[in-house]
């Protein structure tokens, strides 16, 4: 079997890059992948600008009784202008009148009828918003390909984009397969059923990546209704997602859906996850993940989730250096991807299996609580307390 690194370089080779825009409201937006650059169209603040509540003084003031002549509240658009010993109350967001260059708290100062005394200096310029504080003219603020969070959103809002173009999120079909397998609400008929949790794990990741999920329904093992399902996918979805122990990747059972069924990975020298396969028809990718919900999650992160990570052009990595808190014993010859748990401590980040249960690639609650996954190379028997290691964030 190939390596992760070079079945992965092959398929990233084989990505098509996504092109396709939509333009959505910025409630819809969150986790969509930006289309076009944005740019400051004008400063941010236009205007100087109170960050906190106080006095608007000349600097020069301080240390004379100064005589208030109006108050500022946030959204008033009053020109007003300060002489000599003269100080406008100005709260926070409102425009610093004309003449002020510092602003004084309230708690700074002594009020005493129309004057204040200020008993606490502050440097010149305090809290004062200057234009531009946040951002200038024509400043390149979030670039093309950027996936869209919270703060993302937040600055689009701020700048009075309501709408946004975005890339279209790609339809992905998830199937899980298995005569052992139940949807989620049926009854059991047998000890030997179980519910699937796979097509659950799987859509919630791709919906992550900023992919529209379809949950197709479960599918036994029988040939004929796995391929009229591929066929169905084929026909409604961008990429195809599989998980189970069905011939999905066997290249004649491709053969027999399409001829122009193309076999990109046959395995790959990993734990878990060796049994991987993907696919190529046409401009379509089916990807056949194990039937295990760990080794599921595990290679769609490794694998999908690099994939659309290329198709979209999105720059960023998952992949951080930790340090080994303690010896970890390889079970397997091969590139291993163990749940690991990572803390902070004393400035330090460590990383630790300690916490995971040992046994076989179906344990998925080795993933919760911000699990990260911990790369052993394949030529190490094993790894020692204090090695640098490398982890990926799920």
């Amino acid at each position: 079997m190939k390596s992760y690194n070079e079945n992965l370089q092959n398929l990233l080779n084989l990505a098509p890059k996504w092109d396709f825009i939509e333009r959505v409201s910025l409630d819809r937006a969150l986790g969509r992948i930006l289309a076009d650059d944005i740019v400051a169209k004008s400063p941010y603040p236009a205007y100087p600008t109170s960050s906190m509540d106080g006095y608007a003084i000349k600097f020069t003031n301080q240390n004379n009784k100064i005589k208030v002549i109006n108050i500022a509240p946030a959204g008033s658009s009053d020109d007003i202008a300060i002489s000599e010993n003269e100080c406008v109350k100005t709260l926070t967001g409102a425009l610093v009148c004309n003449g002020a260059d510092t602003i004084v708290p309230i708690e700074n100062v002594k009020l005493s009828g129309e004057y204040i005394e200020i008993i606490k200096p502050v440097s010149q310029g305090f809290a004062i918003r200057e234009v531009g504080e946040s951002y200038k003219e024509s400043e390149l603020l979030l670039s093309s390909r950027t996936k869209l969070g919270y703060c993302e959103l937040a600055l689009l809002a701020e700048l009075g984009h309501s709408y946004v173009n975005v890339l279209v999120a790609p339809r992905v079909a998830i199937l899980s397969t298995g005569s052992e397998i139940l949807d989620i609400g049926q009854n059991k008929e047998h000890k030997a059923q179980i519910y699937s949790s796979n097509s659950i794990s799987i859509s919630s990741l791709v919906r992550d990546m900023g992919c529209e999920p379809i949950i197709m329904p479960i599918i036994k093992d029988d040939k004929e209704a796995i391929k009229n399902a591929l066929f169905n996918a084929l026909n409604s979805a961008d990429f195809i997602i599989t998980t189970g122990g069905v011939s999905v990747g066997d290249f004649d059972f491709m053969k027999e859906i399409a001829r122009e069924a193309k076999i990109i990975i046959d395995g790959v020298a990993i734990k878990p996850g060796r049994h991987i396969k993907v696919a190529k028809i046409n401009d379509k990718f089916i990807f056949a993940l194990p039937g295990f919900a760990y080794s599921a999650i595990v290679t769609c992160v490794l694998f999908f989730k690099e994939f659309i990570g290329q198709i979209f052009g999105v720059n960023t990595t998952n992949k951080f250096k930790a340090i080994l808190k303690d010896d970890y014993i390889k079970r397997s010859p091969f590139e291993e991807f163990s749940a690991a748990t990572i803390t902070n401590e004393n400035g330090t980040l460590l990383i630790s299996t300690k916490s995971k249960k040992i046994g076989s690639s179906a344990i998925i609650g080795n993933l919760s609580n911000g699990a990260v996954l911990m790369r052993v190379p394949s030529h190490k028997d094993g790894l020692k307390a204090s090695e640098v290691v490398e982890y990926i964030k799920i």
